[in-house]
């Protein structure tokens, strides 16, 4: 039997989305799996993270993202992040809890 032609496979392909944030604003496809009860891309609180002159500093334990079971410490070049759309910090972790695959973070105001 001959394969489906690429073109009819094209169309019958799903686009892939990105779930959106609490507030809204949709993560990255490239972020995010699942949706908003079970995707791995969450807001985290702000003591979490401190920023250095390298970058930052990303600390979550249990309770600070769905997907934590235990203390993560996570160092991140400025450079890396994401641009947050609603002035929290947010982490999505994939494929598991030891991988950091995208962070956001607010503007920094001087």
């Amino acid at each position: 039997m001959r394969s489906l032609p690429a073109w009819l496979m094209m169309i019958l392909a799903l686009p892939a989305y990105a779930h959106d944030a609490a507030t809204g604003w949709s993560y990255d496809a490239f972020c995010c799996n699942g949706d908003h009860a079970s995707g791995d891309c969450q807001t985290i609180p702000s003591t979490s993270v401190r920023v250095t002159p390298n970058g930052y500093e990303i600390t979550v334990g249990p309770g600070d993202h769905r997907l934590v079971t235990r203390r993560h410490d996570f160092k991140l070049p400025q450079g890396g992040a994401r641009r947050s759309q609603d002035e929290e910090y947010h982490l999505c972790l994939f494929p598991d809890e030891d991988t950091l695959r995208c962070f956001y973070a607010p503007d920094m105001g001087f």
